[in-house]
This record gives structure tokens, C-alpha cells and sequence, in this order.
């Protein structure tokens, strides 16, 4: 998520301000900031407006660029602002950069990522039962605690 004006997500337009105007989107990851979480290509549906909590992915503003949307985890809530942090521990490209992002900066929440299928599979069968089995998760704080508790037990 770093260097280079990268964007974290694509295709996240903010809805419009009117009255009724769309709450859900869609976005997509541009970079690895969210690794393993998030991979480039990964699609996000979006809430707009929906309130952060610990532990959620969130698109925010940059705090330096606002016309660019970034995807990072909130961590903590501070008096200044929302924590954000991305899961991909050699990119710092988020809060300990550049501290605290006020809570209008956060302005949608991550509900579901879907993966596209991958072309570089060798196996079309293999591939799509890996697929299935990973293409749409939840991105709250309990499907990171379910991902790393089946880590935990893979080793």
C-alpha cells in the first residue's frame, strides 16, 4: 500500500450525497498492504457509512491525500481519531505513518471479500474447489480470529 500513488482500492466510489442514494458498493484491492487478508484483485463489498468497530476492514481517506481511499484494519478507537493498520507487517503505510485518522475520515466498512478465480492454476479441478472453499469470506474481527485459530492448528 505503499509508495508510488498505489491505491488500495479501485472502483470505491463514495455514493452520492442525496437523500436515498446507495449504501452498498463495491471495491477492488489494488495492493498488499491487507496481506494475507486481502490480496490484490480481492473484491470488497462496502457499506457506506456503516460504523467501524475494532477489529473491521474499512476504506478511510488518507489523512495526506484525501482523494485517495485506502483499505486498512481498525484497531482501536483514540481520542483523536480511528487506528488503522494494515495486516501485512512490512508495509507502514497506514497509522504509525501517519497517526490517527478522524472518524469522518473512515467512511465505509468492509462486509464480504470475494476472490476471483485464479488463471494460474495448473489443475481446473483443483482450482475451483479451492476456490469455492475461499472466494467469499467475511472481513469482521471474528473471521480473522476463525482464520488464525485454523493456522494454529494447520502447523
Amino acid at each position: 500500500m505503499s509508495g508510488g500513488g498505489d491505491r488500495d482500492a479501485a472502483g470505491a466510489g463514495e455514493p452520492g450525497s442525496g437523500v436515498g442514494g446507495p449504501r452498498w458498493g463495491f471495491a477492488r484491492v489494488r495492493n498488499d498492504s491487507m496481506l494475507p487478508t486481502l490480496r490484490p484483485g480481492d473484491r470488497l463489498l462496502l457499506r457506506w457509512g456503516a460504523p467501524a468497530r475494532p477489529g473491521d476492514v474499512v476504506v478511510a481517506r488518507h489523512p495526506w491525500q484525501p482523494g485517495l481511499l485506502i483499505v486498512k484494519r481498525a484497531v482501536e478507537r483514540r481520542p483523536d481519531g480511528w487506528w488503522l493498520l494494515g495486516d501485512n507487517p512490512r508495509i507502514t503505510d497506514d497509522s504509525r505513518a501517519f497517526g490517527a485518522v478522524p472518524p469522518a475520515g473512515v467512511v465505509a466498512r468492509a462486509v464480504l471479500r470475494w476472490r476471483p478465480p485464479s488463471r494460474t492454476q495448473p489443475s481446473r479441478l483443483r482450482s475451483a474447489l479451492e476456490w469455492v472453499g475461499s472466494a467469499v469470506r467475511r472481513t469482521g474481527p471474528s473471521a480473522g480470529r476463525l482464520a488464525r485459530s485454523r493456522r494454529l492448528r494447520a502447523r
